[in-house]
């Protein structure tokens, strides 16, 4: 890796959760959801990013997130099943990433809201275009994801450091 090359994250929202009668934790998907998470797999393979890591929560709805969503990818990456990630705010998130192996220079974290959103709205101290605007118009929408980038290792992750280069939402 280049001490030039920014790093890369992409802070990633579960797809739509059905509401059945079992815990938060074990919420699947719901259709829409379903079909969203296979479109988000297709939107995030085409920002040419090379994952290296992937750090998934271990609720039903991220994992299902993240399975359907990966199968779009042209290389899978390393994924990590992380307990702390579920109901995470955003401090808990950082401390998770700055645990992350400086070898990872590309990292898709699949979490949930509040702190997903809340994480990509304090790393990023700037904003490209219009990202921030598209990001902050209707909230985080389940399904969503932000990409961010900023330099240093992993351990240097804290807010404000980031620019937020992009942001994509499935349509309503």
């Amino acid at each position: 890796m280049s001490v030039a090359e920014p790093r890369r994250i992409v802070l990633f929202r579960h797809a739509k959760a059905d509401w059945p009668q079992v815990s938060d934790h074990e919420r699947p998907l719901a259709d829409r959801g379903r079909k969203d998470a296979a479109v988000a797999g297709l939107k995030l393979a085409d920002t040419g990013i090379p994952f290296d890591l992937a750090l998934c929560s271990t609720a039903v709805r991220t994992r299902e997130t993240w399975k359907l969503a990966v199968q779009e990818f042209p290389h899978r990456p390393k994924t990590v099943y992380e307990e702390r990630l579920y109901e995470a705010s955003p401090g808990e998130l950082i401390a998770v990433l700055n645990e992350t192996p400086d070898d990872a220079q590309n990292v898709v974290l699949i979490g949930h809201n509040p702190g997903v959103q809340g994480l990509a709205e304090i790393l990023a101290g700037q904003a490209e275009s219009d990202a921030r605007t598209r990001m902050n118009a209707h909230g985080f929408h389940a399904g969503a994801f932000a990409v961010l980038s900023f330099d240093g290792s992993w351990k240097s992750l804290e807010p404000g450091v980031g620019t937020l280069l992009d942001y994509w939402a499935p349509t309503e």
